[in-house]
């Protein structure tokens, strides 16, 4: 099957190019375009009415742009609008969920940590999830304030390595064995994550396993690229310096009020 229109993705801002990152390592012959509603950043501390108006709002200018499937790249918008988009409209929609499952089913202290906004810890979806697993310990933690941080350009600074410190400390004394990042931003934190973590503690993101999935919706619903052109255009309706810099300064990066 061939379908030489781009893929689809937004996210609240920049997090969601870790998602982007892992679907263009698997499938490096596939087109995208990408939105970063950084101006609206983070979802996480909105209602579920607005993560569903933004989250149609994004997906329309994508539609726009003949997008063959979209990648909602950012958990807070899944947890909370997903079922709202599939109704609405006719698309393929990916979401990401905090992987909860691997870390459950691996775990041998029966007990993981959960690093999250609080749209998606408050999240009926989140919540179903966690339901499957109630003879595991979670340990969940809101990640108060790193989505700005990220969005502002201090993924390193001073503030970043406290709220880290704070957040994961109480996951250590808890025993946990599994660290699960819930939100897309923060694989960008891996690096500092480690040095705090003891090395007995493994980090979980979603970016393979929504990469997997788009190849397989692509293979039995969509359609690959057949073109050998391919092209990748991300869109920012805030200062294009963070995607930028994110990006290493190799795609386009285009100013968009939307």
């Amino acid at each position: 099957m061939i379908n030489n229109n781009p893929i689809g993705l937004f996210d609240s801002g920049i997090g969601g190019t870790s998602i982007w990152n892992a679907i263009h390592q698997l499938l490096p012959n596939e087109s995208s375009i990408y939105l970063a509603d950084s101006k609206n950043a983070p979802y996480g501390l909105k209602s579920k009415a607005e993560i569903v108006a933004l989250s149609r709002k994004n997906v329309e200018i994508l539609l726009e742009q003949n997008c063959k499937l979209i990648v909602i790249a950012c958990n807070t918008a899944t947890t909370n609008a997903i079922k709202e988009l599939r109704e609405l409209y006719n698309v393929p929609f990916i979401g990401i969920e905090p992987a909860i499952k691997p870390a459950a089913l691996h775990s041998k202290t029966q007990t993981i940590g959960i690093l999250a906004t609080k749209g998606t810890l408050n999240s009926d979806l989140f919540n179903k999830t966690l339901d499957k697993y109630q003879d595991i310990k979670i340990v969940e933690q809101v990640g108060h304030g790193l989505v700005q941080l990220i969005e502002n350009g201090a993924i390193n600074s001073a503030e970043m390595h406290i709220l880290l410190h704070t957040y994961l400390q109480p996951m250590i004394e808890a025993n946990i064995d599994y660290l699960v990042l819930g939100c897309s931003h923060y694989p960008y934190l891996i690096p500092q994550i480690k040095n705090i973590l003891p090395p007995t503690i493994q980090i979980i993101d979603s970016g393979e396993a929504v990469a997997r999935q788009t190849k397989h919706v692509l293979e039995h619903e969509v359609g690959f690229n057949a073109s050998e052109e391919h092209f990748h255009t991300f869109y920012t309706n805030s200062d294009s310096k963070v995607l930028n810099d994110v990006l290493k300064q190799r795609y386009e990066v285009i100013e968009l009020d939307f």
